[in-house]
């Protein structure tokens, strides 16, 4: 018998960029308004978050510059494909992460979406932004890692 509190999760998409252009901080799970036909394009996996960022605006947070292709069935009642979407979050998280942006060198920015029980979520991250010279350095470590593994197997292999 299935666990009823068991999460079912279904990554839409996910910021593939965010971890190198990025030291991520915090990260939390927020919900998202959408219009049905965002929705029906979503489940087709028709998203792409990799230039957006959220943005404190009234004391609300919107989700700028994601991409949800428009639903071909949809017709004239298609979206608008980058318009501003709607994040939910508690009052008091609106409030910290806002405060925290506000310090020099913070941003808001998607990980990834995902369905988590029938709803679409977003996993954003209070972030700051890479200098060059650290990016070149996890492209450093990054490349050392592969060489050790790839001596690692091919010392496996002669055995």
């Amino acid at each position: 018998m299935k666990n009823p509190r068991a999460e079912n999760i279904k990554i839409i998409c996910k910021n593939r960029k965010a971890h190198f252009n990025f030291e991520v901080e915090d990260t939390f799970e927020c919900g998202i308004v959408l219009l049905g036909s965002e929705v029906k394009s979503l489940r087709s996996g028709k998203a792409n978050l990799s230039d957006s960022y959220g943005k404190v605006r009234n004391n609300e947070i919107f989700l700028v510059d994601a991409h949800i292709s428009p639903y071909m069935q949809a017709n004239r009642l298609n979206h608008d494909p980058l318009r501003e979407r709607k994040l939910l979050l508690h009052k008091r998280e609106i409030r910290r992460l806002a405060g925290k942006i506000a310090e020099r060198g913070f941003s808001l920015i998607p990980l990834k979406m995902y369905f988590k029980n029938g709803k679409i979520k977003i996993e954003m991250a209070l972030a700051r932004g890479k200098k060059i010279y650290d990016k070149r350095e996890s492209i450093k470590r990054k490349d050392q890692r592969r060489e050790l593994e790839r001596l690692l197997k091919f010392r496996h292999q002669d055995r």
